[in-house]
């Protein structure tokens, strides 16, 4: 839950389409170490490397990119393509513009897969109604304050001595690496704080190794854990999602 392929190529995407950064410092800010290919890219026969996938977005007309994060009942933001909401809901995150949709897949820690949908004659979707930084920062600290018990309950230092460490991150700013020069420092904030947390949830949601957690146990620390997730979605998506003025 804690790596977005797709918030990374939704901002630096932007960021060079709007003349913020050169090409190869967007190329760079989303691949990393790790080797991109995409394949269903129009005009192209098979898989290409990432970057020629950038390059021809311009010549798609694209302006902007968004993250899209989409979970099982909550498709917001997806255009109605044949095939992508299962693709997008199955890696829980899509990359959306107004000519193209790109779903990343991780084939193991080197190597990323991008599924490539046309949106020839679809009507995108409505931008999403956006709300501002500081409310989603207020509804990320407001979702983490009710989930406390819950996460004290499940004991989860026990079985994962990370998660102090995480925890007592939360108080402390401490900005996400590898967004781009002139991000706002708000979102900068934002994204740092729901990552960590959307660390703690991931392990919060696998049981303890030998514990016993019936069923009844289980549903009822994932609905108490649920508002939180929901919580994260929305700050790691309005973090991405943040264009400088």
């Amino acid at each position: 839950m804690h790596d977005f392929p797709a918030g990374r190529f939704a901002v630096w995407a932007t960021a060079w389409l709007t003349g913020r950064v050169s090409f190869d410092e967007a190329l760079d800010g989303i691949t990393g170490d790790t080797a991109h290919r995409v394949s269903g890219l129009p005009g192209t026969d098979g898989a290409v490397p990432l970057g020629e996938a950038l390059a021809g977005l311009r010549g798609l007309g694209e302006g902007r990119l968004r993250l899209v994060l989409p979970a099982p009942g909550d498709v917001r933001g997806l255009p109605a393509v044949p095939g992508l909401a299962p693709v997008a809901l199955e890696a829980g995150q899509a990359a959306v513009g107004d000519r193209i949709v790109l779903v990343p897949e991780p084939l193991g820690p080197e190597v990323v897969q991008w599924t490539a949908f046309a949106l020839d004659g679809v009507a995108p979707p409505p931008p999403p109604v956006e709300g501002t930084l500081r409310a989603a920062s207020g509804a990320l600290d407001l979702a983490i304050t009710d989930s406390a018990r819950t996460l004290a309950e499940l004991d989860l230092a026990r079985w994962h001595p990370e998660v102090p460490e995480l925890l007592a991150g939360l108080a402390r700013p401490r900005p996400a690496p590898g967004l781009p020069d002139g991000h706002d420092p708000i979102a900068l904030s934002i994204l740092g704080r729901a990552l960590r947390v959307a660390a703690v949830l991931d392990l919060a949601m696998t049981d303890a190794p030998g514990a016993a957690v019936n069923h009844a146990q289980a549903a009822r620390r994932d609905a108490a854990l649920r508002p939180l997730g929901t919580a994260v979605r929305e700050a790691v998506t309005a973090a991405y999602n943040a264009v400088p003025r």
